[in-house]
């Protein structure tokens, strides 16, 4: 699908025939009727003005129709662009609990066309087009779920959505990280919240296998995830519905088949990660290197709830959710980059503390009595101090890797790889162990021991610990790429309902950002 080659191409005002009102067809998807996104010329009575109306219509019948694009303006198809995107910002699903579903003052104003109007004069028009079909994509979405005929939706999702899926990966990131470094964050929530939404419906009909073939295909890191360099930060965001996550080494594990269990997964599945890494970094040009430093500022792990809060104050399935069990960041030079000497961590491996208490009590009798009596007791006890989060420092190559992982603090399982233990049935009969770690991490968002904010989410920050490169004299001048990624594992185990159900998935991503060595420009 290419739309906006297509819409670009459209004839000018000199060679629209001006004796009758004239219609350009694309077509979008065809069964027994077609969905078709038709282009009508408008004349005003300034014959030197060219005006053209979009509309989608299916069986022929208009299922919505644009504002009107002047031709002859300098960027003719901002107004449709303009209107797509606001459109699919007004309709966003919104996490339950997140300030913008509950503070009035939080409706996005209309968005200003300038972020676009630059995409536009920036971008090349291969760029341009992978961006605008996602775009319509999402707005078509929102059109079929909600005010076309069912049969419209079927077809939307067998011949449009699913072929197109690949829209949806960081592979097409250039052009939407412009959009949304311009556009700013609550745009990009919104927007992404919309791709999370489409992505989980499209993948739950593919699980439920509801004739959707063409979803066969398993694409990885369905998503989006983008890096930039601002103000002294190297800033890696990503997104990812949960059921576009892979599961991890342990299996997901169900003993049960009853409604509420499906009710149960239907509700874990509207779920989104929302990631945020932050590293700050620092050059220092010295006599005979460069001496570059990067330390964790934050990072930032959101489990958003997708949906729109109707009629869900009494459904116990909506407040389960996954949490953050483990997050692996990494951040270095280009591979094969050679003008870096050495690296240097700046944590070491923890060294437990443990101490160790013996107590000995020798008792006895002595004296006249006939049958000497004597009693002995020893005690031991054993204090070992454990942390909820264990952070680790790694290396590969002049790659630094900071690591972190949740343990349960009694037995100091890890959670990302833990199973429960299932009785000699094999969990037929529901006979699934728990253990301590189950029984740890139920109620786990409430209490002063909890490991996470009450609404779910996980915010680590380090003022510590620094990597540092040194790097060879004469880079002095050039901007050099760096790389950072992420490794985000998410957990589920129940909380506040009896369940068999647990699951660990994982996601993974990698981008490029800017290290400038100009003097001047810290």
């Amino acid at each position: 699908m290419d739309l906006w080659s297509w819409i670009s191409e459209l004839p000018n005002s000199d060679e629209w025939p001006t004796d009758s009102t004239s219609e350009l067809t694309f077509l979008l998807a065809s069964s027994t009727e077609s969905l078709q996104l038709k282009a009508r010329r408008k004349f005003s009575s300034n014959s030197d003005l060219l005006a053209i109306t979009f509309y989608v219509s299916y069986d022929e019948k208009a299922l919505w129709v644009s504002d009107t694009c002047q031709v002859n303006s300098d960027k003719p198809f901002l107004p449709l662009v303009l209107q797509l995107l606001q459109e699919i910002i007004t309709r966003s699903p919104t996490a339950h609990d997140s300030i913008t579903a509950t503070c009035p003052r939080s409706q996005l104003q209309k968005l200003k066309p300038d972020p676009v109007s630059w995409i536009l004069d920036s971008h090349s028009l291969e760029s341009f087009s992978t961006f605008f079909n996602l775009v319509f994509l999402a707005r078509l979405f929102w059109l079929c779920a909600c005010d076309a005929p069912s049969e419209v939706g079927s077809l939307y999702f067998n011949s449009m959505l699913a072929p197109n899926l690949e829209a949806f990966s960081t592979a097409h990131a250039p052009v939407l990280r412009a959009f949304f470094v311009s556009a700013g964050i609550d745009v990009e929530l919104a927007i992404m919240r919309t791709c999370g939404y489409m992505l989980t419906k499209c993948l739950l009909l593919r699980e439920v296998a509801v004739g959707l073939q063409l979803l066969t295909p398993c694409y990885k890191n369905l998503g989006f995830a983008y890096a930039a360099e601002t103000h002294g930060l190297w800033v890696l965001k990503g997104y990812a519905p949960l059921m576009a996550m892979a599961r991890a080494g342990n299996r997901s594990y169900s003993t049960m088949f009853e409604t509420k269990e499906c009710v149960l997964k239907y509700a874990l599945a509207h779920q989104q990660i929302e990631v945020v890494i932050q590293l700050e970094y620092s050059v220092e040009v010295k006599e005979n290197f460069i001496l570059v430093k990067a330390r964790v500022d934050n990072i930032r792990v959101h489990v958003a709830k997708l949906g729109f809060g109707k009629n869900d104050e009494n459904n116990v399935y909506m407040y389960e959710r996954h949490f953050p069990s483990r997050v692996r960041v990494w951040v270095g030079p280009e591979s094969g980059a050679s003008y870096v000497t050495s690296l240097t961590l700046g944590g070491s491996t923890d060294n437990i503390e443990k101490e160790t208490e013996t107590q000995k009590i020798l008792k006895g009798t002595f004296g006249e009595s006939k049958v000497p009596k004597m009693k002995a007791m020893t005690r031991t006890t054993t204090r070992t101090k454990a942390k909820t989060w264990r952070w680790d420092h790694d290396s590969d190559g002049h790659v630094a890797i900071f690591d972190t992982t949740l343990c349960d603090n009694m037995s100091g399982v890890e959670i990302s790889t833990w199973q429960p233990h299932v009785g000699d049935d094999g969990g037929v009969n529901g006979r699934v162990d728990r253990d301590q770690v189950g029984q740890s991490f139920q109620k786990r968002y409430t209490g002063a021991n909890r490991s996470f904010t009450k609404s779910g989410n996980w915010v680590f920050s380090d003022d510590l610990e620094v990597a540092k490169w040194r790097l060879n004299k004469e880079m002095e001048g050039s901007v050099l790429k760096w790389r950072i990624g992420g490794q985000i594992w998410v957990s589920y185990l129940p909380n506040e309902v009896k369940s068999s159900y647990y699951e660990t998935r994982c996601v993974e991503w990698c981008d490029e950002v800017d290290l400038p060595l100009i003097l001047g420009a810290y």
